[in-house]
């Protein structure tokens, strides 16, 4: 049955309010009276919208951060047609991370709630795929025009793109540095440019 606008606002209050409060005390602590503290949510009101309980909120809450994360590298993302496309797409990465710091969108849903159950697990992958392909989709149309070796795999090189985003956020997550990042991104493009040159 389909939500009125006004359940699907208090939906998705519960799950933003349960995104906070895992950036604040971690999935493992979390516990459904948190969240209903912090939603100023009624216990009936959350079974209502997640009758599987924690578990399905976790699962919401998982693909509402997987789907901030590739949409808050868009248009850019989408867009990876030239190379200062690709200059725009890791100067918003960049500045995304350094607003977010270590509430990160990402960090919840592979590394907190991805390893937390079967269901958001397979969001966690659902994400990463989704990355990388549009990624790959970027090099492949960086081949076709010949900015790229035609001969280049363009999911491997998407998939060692990805990788050191992934590396660079932990790092973030752990130390605060956005350096890391940036070197991956700076030194994942440099070599698909330079590889082009040779």
């Amino acid at each position: 049955m389909p939500l009125t606008p006004k359940g699907a606002a208090t939906k998705q209050r519960i799950v933003e309010g349960a995104a906070t409060a895992i950036r604040r005390q971690g999935v493992f602590a979390l516990t459904l009276d948190d969240v209903l503290a912090a939603t100023a949510t009624s216990k009936s009101q959350l079974f209502h919208y997640f009758p599987g309980g924690k578990d399905e909120l976790m699962l919401a809450v998982a693909r509402h951060e997987a789907d901030r994360v590739i949409g808050d590298q868009q248009p850019e993302l989408g867009a990876l047609t030239s190379w200062p496309a690709w200059q725009s797409w890791r100067d918003k990465v960049v500045a995304r991370y350094r607003e977010q710091g270590r509430e990160c969108p990402l960090d919840i849903a592979v590394s907190q709630i991805g390893s937390a159950t079967t269901g958001a697990q397979s969001v966690a992958v659902g994400l990463l795929d989704h990355w990388q392909a549009e990624l790959a989709a970027g090099i492949r149309h960086m081949q076709s025009i010949g900015e790229v070796d035609a001969d280049r795999d363009a999911d491997r090189a998407a998939a060692a793109l990805l990788a050191g985003i992934q590396g660079g956020v932990v790092i973030l997550l752990s130390t605060g540095r956005l350096g890391h990042l940036e070197a991956a991104l700076d030194q994942g493009i440099a070599d698909l440019r330079r590889r082009a040159a040779v």
